[in-house]
């Protein structure tokens, strides 16, 4: 089993900025790819962003592309999500998660989830 705990989500303004950070534990998360997603009331779970465990592939949805960065810290098993730019829309809790063989952007491949973080961005 791996454990991820979301932290970092609060109430911000639009324009403005948070780090989002999922300390992993438990089975070792080593090789593991590690994904954002986050969901907005009445709509599905979406892909946000994703890294390997080496740092060396990241992907990223389209409507954070250029705002948001995802890295991770191998000695501390820690994953963020830098949010820049922040939009209203990028409202909804996000979810931290965790694969071992599967496409980056493919919500059903992840086998670990956190509990989830609410990011509120205001206009």
């Amino acid at each position: 089993q791996v454990q991820l705990v979301e932290s970092g989500g609060r109430l911000v303004q639009a324009g403005g900025s948070l780090r989002l950070s999922c300390a992993a534990s438990g089975r070792t998360s080593r090789g593991a790819t590690m994904g954002w997603f986050r969901q907005a009331p009445g709509k599905e779970r979406e892909f946000v962003a994703a890294i390997g465990w080496s740092g060396s592939i990241t992907l990223y949805a389209d409507p954070v592309k250029g705002r948001f960065t995802i890295s991770i810290d191998n000695a501390k098993s820690t994953v963020y999500l830098q949010m820049n730019s922040l939009k209203p829309e990028d409202t909804a809790v996000y979810y931290c998660a965790a694969q071992f063989n599967g496409r980056f952007n493919d919500a059903s491949a992840y086998d670990y989830w956190g509990q989830g973080t609410q990011v509120t961005v205001s206009s």
